[in-house]
């Protein structure tokens, strides 16, 4: 037995389409797009809208899934950095002043300003428009 490597991560949003267009600016390209059955998910008579995104290389790609139903009444929920689960995306970036100050000039709200980790990296944390933190890292060569 040989687990060969994490295949995707599933993203559940309130506005897939605001969702697909803030990763695809950010660089991502569309892999599919597809519903969900819901025995798949566990909930019965469930309706999801799905999009994988990838990058341009097909090496690491997510999915973003939007419930039509059932709904989640309780709405978006910002999390701290500490909240138990699964609590940001990382990317690896090239020009990462760059991609910063095209989020700051769409809205994005930076939370930490670049840092310099260890002499090998530069780091940056974001939430994207439902609050998940996007982590932005380019390699110091």
């Amino acid at each position: 037995m040989k687990i060969h490597r994490i295949d995707h991560a599933g993203i559940v949003v309130n506005d897939l389409s605001a969702a697909k267009a803030f990763f695809l600016d950010f660089g991502l390209e569309v892999h599919g797009e597809w519903e969900s059955l819901d025995r798949i998910v566990g909930l019965n008579g469930a309706k999801t809208a799905c999009v994988g995104l990838g990058t341009p290389d097909g090496q690491t790609w997510i999915e973003l899934i939007q419930y039509i139903s059932p709904s989640d009444e309780r709405g978006i929920q910002l999390p701290f950095a500490n909240t138990p689960g699964i609590r940001h995306l990382a990317f690896i970036v090239e020009a990462i002043e760059a991609i910063v100050a095209k989020l700051k000039n769409k809205g994005m709200e930076i939370f930490s300003e670049i840092q310099h980790y260890e002499k090998s990296y530069k780091l940056c944390c974001c939430h994207w428009p439902e609050g998940m933190i996007i982590e932005l890292g380019e390699r110091i060569r």
